[in-house]
């Protein structure tokens, strides 16, 4: 049966060598106003954090014109800054529906000091920082010799009061059955909506043991929704200007194609772009006449390299993977965090915890979970051939001839042999072909399957056929065969003619976070120290009736903990609630 399967080709109209996207034509910029821009809350574990502890983060992504959660782009960033206006760190989040969560390791190389959590899509980078959501942090780096910025005397009329924060009890709120707490006792919370469908949405709820070191930083979807009520509802560029182009197919790759000899850009080439693995993508783009491309990954893929090559062998071409230029931070504003003297004992103490917890990390993991499982056959079903079921020939081109009567190279005269794979013919009348095959080896696309006939027959595991005709690029092939290796790892010496294998940024990985049980059957945890600061984190609830019941334990530190939900109605409205339990 024959599949004629065509895979999209993204035409990068005009880029320049930042790859931003030049605005030439009024309709072109007309049609870009008419994309609403977006807007970002965070919903994260600070505004404290000390070295040996995770920030956890929940990230709402908002269409500016309705207040809803925005279908625009399919990506978001978080991104720490320090003082000195660096990015420490930034993070890929892949977003479903507006929302995304992750979290990050705060290491005992950042130092301490005040910072700047950031949330922001490529597409509000046009309008600057002021349509970025900030939020302040407090490192506390207690291994750093050096803390004299913190350590500065403070005034006693200068130091931090608590502020009441606006909450909404009406629409949602947390019940218990009490508030005092045993250590490791199990607590019942409940969810109520009173509003029925006025209340569906999505919330985050965490659990999380007070701050005794007070810093400046109350962040609510109450205060978020107030601040950027007035955000930029459009861009603001105009004609001849570069934009960021929003991420709205996946996650946005880009790149040149240039002459080696001359350096000139090269115009109208077809790149090819595999991202290796078991579960590998193939991606094509072409050239513009500034020599660049670009294309989308939207699928989850496991590996973090990415070997893009040019589709001709004939040409010399030098061949570069470019990164988004970063959000300008040039003018964020810092909080001025003054440690008082009375919070030494806090720290010492709240740093023997964290090792302790640290310690006993492995026995607490989260597990990591798999994306959507990608179909490179795309529906077709293969067939795959084990070669330890046969004797083994020392070359691929002898293991085609000999084990795979359905593939084998074709005598191409002038030109360059190519592997062929034969018809699946549907009818009689269809016309016969002299296509060549897709050939990819651990899910590198080979280009010229010339260089492969020697190729140590002895590495490969397995290899797998499909007989549809496929179009790409403009270009019509005749099978796809996919030789595995037993190591997977053909990418890491492959060497393309006219090509790179260059490292992208993977999205974090979704998790399901551990939740501490305890019960009076399984006795694994009662010898393991639990100095858990956060009872209980859910990045994202949503609610779709009146009553969601949870359960989690406390931990061996005592104390008052907040209770705080946030987050948005389905019609955008904020809500906020918070109450406080205590641990004895």
């Amino acid at each position: 049966m024959r599949r004629l399967v065509t895979i999209l080709i993204l035409f990068a109209a005009i880029l320049q060598a930042t790859s931003q996207y030049v605005v030439r034509g009024n309709d072109e910029l007309e049609s870009l106003k008419k994309l609403p821009q977006e807007k970002v809350y965070l919903h994260h574990s600070g505004p404290v954090l000390f070295s040996g502890e995770y920030l956890y983060y929940a990230l709402y992504c908002f269409n500016t014109q309705t207040n809803k959660a925005s279908n625009i782009s399919t990506v978001a960033y978080v991104a720490l800054v320090n003082e000195a206006k660096e990015i420490v760190l930034e993070q890929k989040i892949k977003l479903d529906k507006g929302m995304g969560k992750g979290d990050f390791f705060v290491s005992t190389d950042i130092p301490s000091g005040n910072y700047k959590l950031l949330g922001y899509s490529n597409w509000m980078k046009n309008n600057g920082i002021t349509q970025v959501f900030q939020d302040d942090l407090v490192v506390i780096n207690p291994y750093q010799v050096e803390q004299a910025k913190f350590l500065t005397e403070v005034p006693e009329e200068a130091l931090i009061s608590e502020r009441e924060v606006k909450m909404d009890s009406a629409t949602i709120s947390l019940l218990f059955d009490k508030t005092n707490y045993s250590k490791r006792e199990s607590i019942n919370l409940k969810l109520r909506n009173y509003k029925g469908p006025s209340g569906y949405g999505n919330y985050s709820i965490r659990v999380q043991k007070k701050e005794g070191i007070q810093s400046d930083s109350e962040n609510s979807s109450i205060e978020f929704a107030n601040a950027f009520f007035n955000v930029e509802k459009t861009i603001e560029n105009q004609l001849g200007d570069n934009i960021f182009l929003p991420e709205q197919r996946g996650e946005l790759l880009y790149g040149t194609v240039t002459d080696k000899n001359s350096n000139e850009p090269v115009t109208g080439e077809t790149v090819v772009v595999s991202i290796p693995g078991g579960e590998f993508l193939l991606k094509f783009a072409k050239t513009d006449t500034e020599g660049n491309f670009y294309s989308y990954l939207k699928k989850d893929y496991q590996q973090s390299n990415a070997v893009l090559q040019v589709d001709n062998s004939e040409g010399d071409y030098k061949v570069e993977l470019k990164k988004l230029p970063e959000l300008d931070v040039s003018k964020l504003s810092f909080n001025d965090f003054k440690l008082k003297k009375e919070y030494l004992e806090l720290i010492r103490k709240r740093s023997i915890d964290n090792q302790l917890e640290n310690q006993f990390f492995a026995a607490k993991p989260d597990s990591i979970l798999l994306g959507d499982p990608i179909d490179p056959f795309d529906g077709g079903i293969p067939e795959v051939v084990y070669l330890d079921d046969y004797t083994r020939f020392k070359t691929f081109e002898e293991t085609l001839v000999e084990i795979l009567n359905k593939a084998g190279y074709r005598n191409n005269g002038n030109e360059r042999d190519y592997i062929r794979i034969l018809q699946d013919f549907e009818k009689v009348t269809e016309d016969y072909n002299d296509y060549p095959a897709i050939v990819l080896i651990d899910g590198v696309f080979i280009p010229n399957h010339e260089e492969i006939r020697d190729f140590d027959a002895r590495q490969i595991e397995s290899i797998s056929l499909i007989r549809d005709q496929f179009r790409m690029a403009d270009k019509d092939y005749q099978g796809m065969l996919l030789v595995k290796t037993f190591e997977g790892n053909y990418y890491e010496t492959y060497q393309a003619k006219n090509g790179v294998t260059a490292e992208i940024t993977k999205p974090v990985v979704n998790k399901n976070y551990f939740k501490q049980r305890y019960s009076e059957i399984d006795s694994t945890y009662d010898r393991i120290p639990d100095y858990r600061r956060l009872l209980l984190w859910e990045p994202h609830v949503s609610v779709e009736g009146n009553e969601l019941d949870f359960e989690f334990f406390t931990s061996d530190l005592e104390g008052e903990y907040e209770v705080i939900l946030d987050g948005f109605t389905s019609y955008g409205k904020p809500i906020y609630f918070s109450k406080s339990i205590w641990i004895e």
